[in-house]
Order: C-alpha cells, then structure tokens, then sequence
C-alpha cells in the first residue's frame, strides 16, 4: 500500500485531480482508495472511501467553539491528529495498492500544523510521496512563477517526502503560456532571461535574488502538465509515481 498525498494552495485543483486520477486507476485496472482529509469541504467530485468529516465536521467545531471559519480549520487541524487512530484502523481495513489522500483546501492547515507529521508517520513516511499543484494562474508570471516554485519547496522541506510537481489546471493555458511555463521548470536560463526582461519591476529585483537562492539548492527540475477537465498526464503521473516508489519499475504489472 502506497500513500500518494494532494497538496497544493486553495482552488489549485487538488479534489478534481483526485478524482481523475482515481478514475484512471480504475480504467486501467489499479486498485486504490480515496481519503478525504478536508472537514471542510462542501461536496467532493468523488465518492470517498474514507472521509474526515465522519469524525470532524466543520460547522459543528464552529458552533462548539463559538469559532469562525478560519479558525475552526485550524481547531479542526488539531483534532485530526487526536482522531488518527480511527483514521488509521479504516484505512487498514482496505487492502489496496494505491491510497489518494486529498488534503485541506488551505495549504498552510495540512503542510505547518503538527498535525501533517503525525498523520503522515502514523500512515507510514517510508511508504508515502506528494504531489504538489502548482496552479497555472500564479505561474503565468515569472514573479508567480518563482512564488509557486517557493511554496513547493517549502512543502517538501516540510512534509520530508519524495514530490513531484504538477501544473494543475493546464487546460486554461493557451499554447505559448505552456510552453513557457514548462520552459521555466527544466530551464532556469530561460526563466532568468524573463525576469531580466521585467527588471524596472521592484518585485521582479526580489524575486532575482529568490530564484539565485532556489537554483543553488537545485529546486528547478522536471515537471507535468495535467487537466482534470481533460484527464491529460494522467498516465505521467502515474509513471511519475512509480519512479518515486519503485525506481521506474512497474510494480503493477506483476
């Protein structure tokens, strides 16, 4: 069993990934499970096999702890960590190869709360990858670019997990924004040169100094484009998935 966690900012897409890749898996014959893990969420684009909101719901913490919304997220966070057994022993029940989990809209709920740690440890580290969504409205910018490209770091460096990066959404990017922005991930020249095309930009000088701090850490690398709507790169993350577990090799096939 193999833990594949969602992350990435609000509205970055992660729930309507979930859902394709899951109906993917299935159309090829790959067994998984779906985990949502938002207390918050309204309604899901798929049928959860194990949801939060059975143990944690967002309005009731609202209305036990006179709370508004935001913070009855980050009540909500904490409780999940008190309700990790039960999450756990139902994830146990299911014997399955792959298990999706669909982390909170918010990023900073899943990713800087104590919570994520003991979550991800009690699932199983070893065994465990993120997927990160880079949403494409931000990255259309350099500036946007070079934002996305810290959060991305920031939530490895946090969750201490194998990642790979995904340009969510890239069905509402014409041709030439894609190619650019794919340009701008396994091209750091090419990213410099646009940024020095904006220099006259105080924003863009900040952002130079950002993007010589995550070249040197080696932050730039492969990326790939994914449209829920279109269900494209559905099979690249999976390939992506299978390097990160198992080297390249597809241990589904055996």
């Amino acid at each position: 069993m193999r833990n594949i966690y969602f992350v990435g900012t609000a509205g970055s897409g992660k729930s309507s990934l979930v859902s394709a890749y899951k109906e993917w898996l299935d159309m090829n014959g790959i067994d998984s499970i779906v985990v949502n893990l938002d207390p918050g969420a309204d309604a899901l684009p798929y049928p959860a096999d194990i949801d939060i909101r059975e143990w944690i719901n967002l309005q009731e913490v609202m209305d036990e702890y006179a709370l508004g919304p935001n913070g009855a997220q980050v009540v909500c966070a904490d409780l999940m960590a008190m309700n990790i057994e039960k999450l756990t022993d139902a994830i146990s029940g299911y014997k399955t190869k792959y298990v999706l989990i669909d982390t909170p809209g918010q990023l900073e709920l899943f990713v800087f709360r104590r919570s994520s740690k003991m979550t991800v440890d009690a699932l199983g580290r070893e065994r465990s990858m993120t997927v990160f969504l880079s949403d494409p409205m931000l990255c259309r910018t350099s500036n946007g670019f070079i934002s996305s490209m810290m959060l991305s770091t920031i939530v490895q460096f946090r969750l201490q997990m194998p990642m790979i990066n995904i340009l969510s959404k890239s069905d509402v990017l014409n041709d030439d924004e894609l190619k650019k922005v794919m340009s701008w991930f396994s091209d750091p020249d090419a990213l410099y040169g646009d940024m020095l095309d904006n220099d006259s930009d105080p924003q863009t000088v900040i952002g130079m100094e950002l993007f010589k701090a995550m070249e040197s850490i080696g932050a730039f690398g492969d990326i790939r484009a994914v449209s829920s709507k279109e269900s494209l790169g559905m099979e690249e993350l999976y390939a992506a998935a299978q390097q990160c577990f198992f080297g390249g090799e597809d241990a589904d096939t055996d």
